[in-house]
């Protein structure tokens, strides 16, 4: 199955922009055989402080004509998984929306681990999320969430070959992004897409490279800070031999017992 993490800048609260872009990504996916597409976090309203205290698309409003434009492109065969703030009956939540082919967009996953101002605005989600495309089960994950090597753990253990982040990191973060998701990577033995913002959205910076990893830590593409598409083939084989070579996640241990202090 053919993958791919997007990025671009987003335009602080215009949704409307944000959509279209999302729209012109997926075209681009769709052209090169892409089924799963991954856009970076809060890209739909913009991650920016205006526009997460600004009205929000709303999860009961998925059917509506403002997602049109990303189903259109999605109607090729790309399952696309985006992030956006939203509003989720009277919280707010950092999340990711799933277009499929067939038009349907649901919100299956809110952020689990909330980082800096984000506290201020939102609140956490109480589940994890996996979706399957073409038989395959990939984990879904909002950027600190793939901080937390448990968070990555608990979608391999479950049977997903591939961990789905969108993410948006800040200059000055690119070595802890180079360390974190090629890491969840290795030590699952799955594939990780990393989908990172790009640009200036609104009064912050975002520092891009989107990459796939495959089931060692090794990237297979990546970006800059350039817009476009990191495009790699995700094939469960290859899982299936990583982990049956490198066993941490058969012989992980739930409880390690007490620890003892001499």
């Amino acid at each position: 199955m053919i993958v791919a993490a997007g990025q671009a800048a987003s335009v602080s609260g215009d949704l409307a922009a944000n959509v279209r872009t999302a729209a012109r990504l997926t075209r681009l996916a769709g052209t090169q055989g892409v089924r799963v597409l991954v856009l970076p976090e809060a890209f739909l309203t913009g991650y920016d402080v205006a526009a997460f205290d600004g009205p929000l698309p709303d999860a009961g409003d998925l059917d509506g004509a403002w997602l049109d434009p990303i189903r259109e492109e999605a109607a090729a065969g790309v399952t696309v998984v985006v992030g956006t703030a939203l509003r989720r009956g009277p919280e707010r939540r950092l999340s990711q929306i799933v277009v499929r082919p067939d038009g349907g967009a649901t919100a299956p996953y809110d952020k689990q681990h909330l980082d800096g101002l984000e506290r201020t605005f939102f609140t956490v989600g109480d589940h994890g999320t996996s979706i399957v495309v073409d038989g395959l089960e990939l984990g879904l994950s909002i950027c600190y969430d793939g901080c937390f090597p448990e968070h990555a753990q608990a979608a391999a253990r479950d049977g997903a070959v591939g961990y789905l982040s969108s993410a948006a990191y800040f200059p000055g973060g690119g070595h802890r992004r180079d360390l974190y998701y090629p890491t969840r990577a290795l030590e699952n033995g799955m594939y990780v897409v990393f989908s990172g913002l790009t640009g200036r959205c609104g009064s912050f910076e975002f520092i891009g490279g989107s990459a796939v990893y495959d089931p060692e830590g090794h990237p297979v593409a990546r970006l800059g800070a350039e817009e476009g598409l990191a495009v790699a083939e995700l094939d469960p084989g290859l899982v299936a031999q990583t982990r049956a070579t490198h066993t941490m996640i058969a012989d992980h241990r739930l409880d390690l017992g007490p620890r003892v202090r001499v």
